[in-house]
């Protein structure tokens, strides 16, 4: 028999602000992004990729101005790239409220927030989208947002992550260690809404927080939403193999895509965990149509709106490197970064003619969808590529960026998402259930084998 294709999955890729990754196609008159201030668009944006049988929609964010290119936010606000940016939390509600299956990647860091205010928020959201909430974990990279809290410079790279590693255990203290599941009674008759046995203070005492109390929430649906990650530093990995769930790569070849995904998975299961207990996007952006010509005329079209220093904007801000001090021709070369490490890695690396990436080559590249690789083409073409780069990388799926919005997203929908469900390469219905059970089929709570579930309750024995 033949052997049946390996699904693909689907996030949207966005962010509460004008462009996201495209800078300078906000110009471009199909693009409503510049409708990030209204509810409406992102609910008709929910439906259309529950239409789809998207994951989900993947929600960056930033604290923080990219103030690195040049040395001020004076570009990032001429050019509108992540700038103005709003909070991503806000969002979600409205568009759960319009769908049943979407789920909800929302980015946060660990930097700048207690973590007790902060669980309650995951709490909330989980509960009012019945359990279909990921929490994306960052540690930040940009400077200007350090400042504005009150510190010199973010911590060092490495030291974010020791940071974050108690962050997230107050998280999965006050998640799976504080309220017992019945601890809810709700009785009318004697007037016990909770019963107060049943609800234990975490007692955290540690390096960065003290947390003595409850959690304020009682247990939501999947307790602890879906854990992402993004970080593909060894640090970045490390985190990843005790805590993520599903992650979030971006690559711009399939060789270095399949050494990074092999990196992960070798991780995840070094830690006693499966190998696939996570799920791997790659960042990538589809330009499509009908026809192949229609398609490479779209691509160039949406070239001609490409701001060429909103993309070095952007760039200077992942890579932590002013750019505006290199001249176009010139190689990136050997720089330290305290920003995004593995970014600078990927790029430091040559070309596919063998030739060091220059500046304006990282421009060009990032100018439409950011750091990932583009596919341009008609529905069949993109569904070749597609499958080719699941095959050759083990990789799951794709964080899709978009050119303009919502169109890039809805000209997957109508050209590419048939023609691989065609192929039976893509699910042609939604699992029921909370979205950790879309993604593994294995129920709403986290595994026995994942950290986070060390921190729950032992079971209460007659």
């Amino acid at each position: 028999m033949p052997e049946v294709p390996r699904h693909i999955r689907f996030n949207a890729f966005d962010m509460n602000c004008v462009g996201h990754q495209s800078p300078g196609l906000w110009r471009h008159p199909d693009d409503q992004s510049w409708r990030y201030k209204d509810l409406r668009y992102w609910a008709d944006l929910a439906q259309t990729l529950e239409k789809g049988l998207f994951d989900g929609i993947f929600i960056a964010d930033v604290l923080g101005t990219y103030d690195v290119y040049g040395g001020s936010n004076e570009a990032a606000l001429r050019q509108g790239t992540q700038t103005p940016v709003n909070d991503p939390f806000l969002v979600v509600s409205a568009m759960a409220l319009v769908t049943k299956h979407l789920g909800f990647g929302v980015t946060a860091g660990t930097a700048y927030e207690h973590p007790y205010p902060f669980a309650r928020r995951l709490s909330t959201l989980d509960h009012l989208t019945n359990g279909r909430v990921g929490w994306n974990v960052v540690t930040g990279y940009l400077p200007s947002a350090a400042r504005n809290m009150g510190n010199e410079d973010q911590l060092e790279h490495d030291e974010r992550y020791n940071h974050a590693d108690e962050y997230l255990e107050v998280v999965y203290k006050l998640l799976e260690g504080s309220w017992e599941d019945d601890a809810v009674v709700r009785d009318r008759e004697t007037g016990v809404f909770t019963d107060p046995a049943k609800v234990h203070d975490i007692n955290h005492d540690g390096t960065y927080f003290k947390v003595p109390g409850i959690h304020l929430s009682e247990p939501s649906p999947q307790r602890t939403p879906v854990i992402f990650q993004a970080g593909a530093s060894s640090r970045g990995i490390a985190f990843a193999a005790d805590n993520a769930e599903a992650i979030f790569v971006g690559a711009p070849t399939k060789e270095i895509l399949k050494d990074l995904v092999g990196r992960i998975r070798d991780a995840v299961e070094a830690q006693g965990r499966d190998r696939y207990s996570v799920r791997i996007y790659t960042l990538l952006t589809v330009i499509t149509d009908e026809t192949e010509e229609k398609a490479q005329a779209k691509h160039a079209e949406y070239q001609q709106y490409v701001s060429y220093e909103g993309a070095l904007v952007l760039v200077s801000g992942w890579f932590g490197v002013d750019l505006s001090g290199y001249g176009p021709d010139e190689p990136l070369g050997n720089v330290k970064s305290n920003a995004i490490h593995s970014a600078v890695a990927t790029f430091q690396k040559v070309n596919d003619d063998g030739a060091p990436w220059t500046v304006r080559d990282i421009a060009e590249w990032a100018g439409i969808g950011g750091l990932g690789p583009r596919i341009v083409g008609s529905g069949a073409r993109v569904a070749d590529e597609l499958q080719a780069w699941v095959e050759e990388t083990d990789v799951d799926g794709f964080n899709l960026a978009y050119a303009v919005t919502p169109g890039s997203f809805e000209d997957v929908i109508q050209y590419v998402i048939p023609e691989l469900q065609k192929r039976g390469a893509y699910p042609t219905e939604y699992v029921e259930g909370t979205l950790r059970h879309k993604l593994f089929g294995k129920g709403d709570r986290l595994p026995e084998k994942h950290g986070g579930a060390g921190y729950r309750l032992a079971p209460v024995r007659p």
